[in-house]
Parts: C-alpha cells; structure tokens; sequence
C-alpha cells in the first residue's frame, strides 16, 4: 500500500514540477502548446519566436501568458501535503518501493537511493554506489559550496540592481545645447518608448534573478538540516535547479547591447572633429607605434596577465594633444582588432599623508573583450558589461572638458554605445589607444586614427 502511494505521489510530482528550474511550480503559467512552467522562469518578451523548453514547438507570439493557472496552483499545494504526509507516515524509515527493504545505499550515477536488492541488479550492477550516510556528507559539502557561490552572486545582483541605471539618459540628451539643431532626428528616429521599455524588462530580469537566488539559498540551508534519506531524495532536483538558476543568472546579467540609430547623430558630432597624432614616447614597450603617428599594434611581450583598470603600466599610448576646455570628436577605426581599449587618460591631485598633493595618472574607457565566440563591451568606471551581435569596426569619442562629458558612439550604426558618469576634470585630458591584448595564435592588427574628412556607412563596411 506504501509503495503505490510512493509511486503515485511520484507520478503527481513529475506533473507539478517545473522542467526549468526543477521545483514545485510557483506562480504557473501555460503557454499554448499545454506545458507549464513557473512565470519567472519565462522571459516575459522575446525578440524572435519563442521555442517551448519542454516540446520545442515554435511559436510566433512574442508576449507570453502572464495569467496564473489556478487549477496547477492548488494542484502543486496539494502534492506538497502529500508529500509530507508521506514522509511522516512512514516514520523517517522509508523503504524500497520494489523490495520493500531499507534504502542503505546511494546511486551516484542516477542520484536514487537504493537497497541491497536494488544493488545487486543488472541495472545498477556497473553504477558507483555508496553508503547512505557516507552520500549524504559528501553532498552536503558540495551543496555548502553551492550556497557560498550563490551568496557571491546574490550580492553581485544586489549590488548591479541598486546601480542599475540606464545606459543612456536621453531626455537629458536632447535638451543638450548642441542636439538642439537635431532633435528632430531623435524624437522621429528614436523610439524613447520601446527603449524604457527594455530597460524597464532588464530591471525586471535583475529582480527576478536576486528572488531566484535567493530562494534556492534559503531552500539550500533547509536541506542540509534534513535527515540524510530526504536530503538525498532531493538532491538530484537540488543540482538541477541550481545549474538552472546560474545559468539564468549569466544571460540575466549579462545582457545584449541595445543599438538605437539616430540619423544625423555623427554627422553633427563632426562639427567637433579634432585631428589628432599618437606620441610614440608615450608608449608602452610593447605597443608599435607607425611613422605617421596615426596607427598603433601589439609588438612582443604584451603580458595576457589580467591588470587593474586603473594600473598606470597598461599598454598604452597617448595621443600629442591634451585638452582642458571645449568639445572634441575623434574616430578610430577597430575593424583589425577583436579586443582594444579607448578612452581618456588624465592626471588628478591625491593627498599624500603628509599633506602634500602628486598628480596621480587616472583613466577612463571603454574596451571591448573577446571570450570564445561572443564579444563584450565594458566600461571603467562605469557598470556597462554588456554582448555585442557583432563587432563594432569604427568607434567615435566625444569629450566635453567643461561638463565632464565622455561619450562613446558606434559610428556605422549612428548610435551611442555608452556614455560615463559624470566625470570631475582638474588636468588637462589626453585621448589614450590600446590595441588588445592580442589573441593567441592570432597576427595583430592595427588600430588607426580616422582623418578628419573619412567617412563611414555600411556600403563602405561592407567593402572592409
């Protein structure tokens, strides 16, 4: 009579069990071909068509149901009283549906426990098998390393929500003394409503992914004060639903970089244009710098070793020029380049113990960064650490000394990429290049400075 119960209640949890997260269902939703899932695990948009996790039926509706289904939700109650019902009814000395004898031991392959029936059976005949006690301290090890990792994110998350702002503020932009003559171009080619949008839905992703989070930790803790049978009854979903939430946690906070074309954008930004030179003694040793002071590439001994944003030996080289007042814009062609660096490179006053005042160098840049197939954009300082679709192969700066204005702009699309908070000068500002590192095994590129009269559209980046 135990074992049909086991088994029945088995096959009711399998029925309220989310296939993403690989929980009790929270707050189900049915999608339109019948399977459900917890509506957090769901991406409440999607930008192309939207494949079922469970069937993979293919459907062209991009906003998904965000309606509960009621009947899934008592239903999921439900399973759980029984499950617990279950567990106390048989006293803690649960046994083997099959056999009807103690559950000794533990599959390390299937992570099911077993008796010594079950052992000696063909099927786990060949599979790694330990005892119950000895299982349940090894998994209780693992799922602590599990709940230390989930803290360090959760307070990553924490930390990316508070200072999540948006990537660019362009109310503030448009009242802007020089878009002026081309704010008809952003309110007709920019659509400030879809934008907010988006970066309504990106808030909403870092929530969804810190209540995630922090569930699955809570939940973490309970089973490790468990008996060690019900510990390891659950230890396989345990593993499942945390490999599921880290992987939700990488695409959460990690997101694609949004590209909004605005016509006219560059060509009013080239009322700025400086022509600028790089300053060879200015570089680092392994950087080569051209003849004509307007390339630069990676020479040997670039170190790969990873170095703080604000190391005053990165692998630079200054531009000749430095600026204390005005607007400037230049261009750098990256179309060689899988990783650079772009910026400005400025000194500030530091306050020794003493109380004498050094001139310390500080940066500020945007760089972009391959790993595998995919390449990002991140900014310092700054929280931007964003995906690119594809790389960017003209980048535009645009400085405004007086406002503490540094603007990046991706100049085939005509759209901003990123613009740093505000920033205080007190010293002149000199533009800084780097390009790479380079990637192993590759032959480095150039980076170029643009002339002043080049020009840039997607005809011509097709041509490159």
């Amino acid at each position: 009579m135990a074992a049909a119960a086991a088994e029945m209640l088995q096959q009711l949890q399998s029925q309220i069990t989310c296939s993403i997260c690989w929980n009790y269902f929270c707050e189900p939703v049915t999608i339109r071909c019948g399977h459900s899932f917890c509506r957090a695990c769901l991406p409440s948009s999607t930008a192309t068509a939207f494949s079922c996790p469970e069937c993979r039926q293919v459907s062209q509706v991009r906003e998904l149901p965000v309606c509960i289904n009621g009947s899934l939700v008592e239903l999921t109650e439900l399973g759980k009283r029984l499950s617990s019902q279950l567990v106390q009814s048989a006293g803690g000395q649960r046994r083997c549906a099959t056999h009807h004898q103690a559950l000794e031991f533990f599959c390390e392959d299937e992570q099911t426990l077993l008796c010594q029936s079950c052992c000696q059976t063909p099927e786990h005949g060949a599979h790694r098998l330990s005892p119950v006690q000895e299982a349940a301290s090894n998994f209780r090890k693992k799922l602590q390393h599990i709940q230390s990792c989930l803290e360090k994110h959760f307070e990553e998350a924490e930390k990316l929500l508070a200072n999540h702002r948006p990537l660019v503020n362009w109310g503030e932009m448009i009242t802007e003394e020089y878009f002026k003559p081309y704010n008809r171009y952003l309110f007709k080619e920019c659509p400030f409503e879809r934008i907010e949008q988006e970066e309504s839905r990106e808030r909403d992703r870092l929530s969804q992914q810190r209540r995630s989070l922090q569930d699955l930790m809570l939940d973490l803790q309970e089973a490790e004060c468990q008996p060690n049978l019900d510990l390891l009854r659950d230890v396989k979903q345990l593993l499942q639903r945390s490999e599921s939430v880290l992987s939700q946690r990488a695409k959460a906070l990690i997101p694609e970089l949004r590209v909004c074309p605005v016509s006219g954008m560059i060509e009013m930004l080239n009322r700025f244009r400086v022509d600028i030179r790089m300053e060879p003694t200015s570089a680092s040793p392994c950087l080569i710098v051209a003849e004509d002071l307007k390339s630069v590439r990676a020479g040997q001994g670039w170190q790969l070793d990873s170095q703080p944003a604000d190391d005053p030996d990165l692998p630079i080289v200054l531009a000749e020029q430095a600026f204390s007042s005005g607007r400037q814009y230049w261009e750098v062609d990256v179309t060689q380049l899988p990783q650079w660096m772009l910026g400005i490179h400025t000194p500030y006053l530091k306050r020794e113990s003493g109380g004498s005042k050094k001139h310390c160098p500080s940066v500020f840049f945007l760089r972009c960064v391959k790993k595998e197939e995919n390449y990002f954009l991140q900014s310092y300082p700054g929280s931007l650490n964003h995906r690119l679709k594809s790389p960017i192969p003209r980048v535009g700066l645009y400085l405004e000394y007086q406002t503490g204005t540094l603007a990046f702009y991706n100049v085939l699309q005509s759209s901003l990429i990123y613009q740093l908070p505000d920033i205080s000068f007190v010293a002149p500002v000199t533009p800084m290049f780097s390009p790479g590192p380079p990637l192993p095994g590759t032959k480095p590129g150039a980076m170029t400075l643009c002339p002043v009269d080049s020009h840039l559209c997607a005809c011509c980046y097709s041509s490159l």
